[in-house]
Formats: C-alpha cells, structure tokens, sequence
C-alpha cells in the first residue's frame, strides 16, 4: 500500500521514467539510456519510501504507541511548558528506508499546533530537536498532555501535519508526514512509564512507548 502523500512525486516520475525509456529505445540513445536507468531507480527508490503498511494497534488504553517508524536515539527527562517538569522525552530517527508515516501516539484533542522555522541539520544531530523546522502538535488526554515534534532533516524540507485544534484524534490514525530522512520527538508525562530502550528499532503503530501508571 502506498502512502497519499508520495502521489505527487510518483505519479509525474512514472511518466516522465517510462517516456524517456520509450526515446532512449526508439533513438539508441546511451545519454537517453543512461539517464532511464537513474531515473528508475529513483522511481523504485520512491517506491520504497512512500509504502504505507498496515499495523496493528494495541487498544490498551493504558498503552502509548510509537509515533513513527525508526531508531530511538534519545531518552531523558525534561522539563517541558506544555506536558510539565520531568517529562519524558522519547526521539525517534527516521532514515530514508523507514515509513515516514507519522501516527496518533495516544488518544487525544488538539489543544495546539505551532509551525516553527529553523535550521535543516541531519536529523541525528540532537541540536535538530531545538533548532530545525518542525511541527509540534500538543495533545490532551485524561492522564495529561503530550507534544509530538514532527522534525525536519538534512534532506526532508517537506512536513505534513493533518491536525486540527479542537478535533479529537485516535490512537494509530494519521498525524502527517515527513519526506525523506527525520526525527520524530514524542514528551509524555512524567507518570508514564517508558517501555523502550536507547538503540531499540520501533514500529510507528505498533511498538509500545510508553505505558501509563
């Protein structure tokens, strides 16, 4: 299954790969044959990036998903305005073979979401979390409020965040995407155990970050 948000750039590299082809054959062309064979392993490079699988969401109430698809590279406690002093902060890095398919982490209504410009550095660089382009979109729940941070990377220039302030979302449904190489942040409550470990893969929609006590 293929993400909505790769049509954009799929459907156009298509025909623009299978035209060039037809000319590179119908010319002889090594230039025109040389510039197919990259263009189609753009295409099937797309291809990969924008697949959107089927997960399977764990209903516990009680239990808070990943976000994204990725490595976690950082776990600590912070003191955050909207979520409260000793939260837990959980980064997940997205590289450019994960989905980048963002997901609901919990349910929740919007209370906010802020666009906020910045820097593009690689998104494994912990400064990203502060000072690149990112969306962050709080939401709140009965156990508290948690912030997701949709981060911009070296390469992804291009966030697509489809909350609303005051719409409910549901745990697992589509919170955006981000196009190429990324970071997501996920701050929860500092009562919510967190049940990942520094280095560990996760799986946007499946993985348990979180569990609340």
């Amino acid at each position: 299954m293929l993400a909505k948000e790769g049509r954009i750039i799929l459907i156009p590299l298509f025909f623009v790969t299978f035209g060039t082809g037809i000319f590179a054959h119908a010319w002889e062309s090594t230039p025109l044959s040389i510039l197919y064979g990259i263009l189609g392993l753009f295409f099937l490079f797309s291809l990969n990036f924008f697949r959107d699988p089927k997960r399977v969401i764990p209903m516990d109430k009680k239990l808070i998903i990943s976000p994204a698809d990725g490595k976690v590279v950082k776990i600590e406690e912070v003191n955050d305005p909207n979520v409260g002093e000793s939260a837990k902060l959980v980064s997940v890095f997205l590289n450019v073979f994960n989905v980048h398919a963002n997901r609901v982490p919990i349910d929740g209504t919007v209370e906010s979401v802020e666009r906020k410009s910045g820097k593009f550095l690689a998104a494994f660089d912990h400064k990203a979390s502060d000072e690149n382009e990112q969306i962050i979109t709080v939401l709140s729940h009965d156990s508290g409020k948690y912030k997701i941070k949709q981060i911009a990377g070296l390469i992804a220039r291009r966030i697509l965040c489809y909350a609303e302030v005051g719409v409910k979302m549901h745990k697992g449904g589509r919170l955006g995407f981000i196009r190429f190489g990324s970071r997501t942040d996920l701050i929860m409550p500092a009562h919510v155990a967190v049940q990942v470990e520094l280095g560990q893969k996760v799986i946007g929609g499946e993985t348990i970050i979180g569990k609340i006590q």
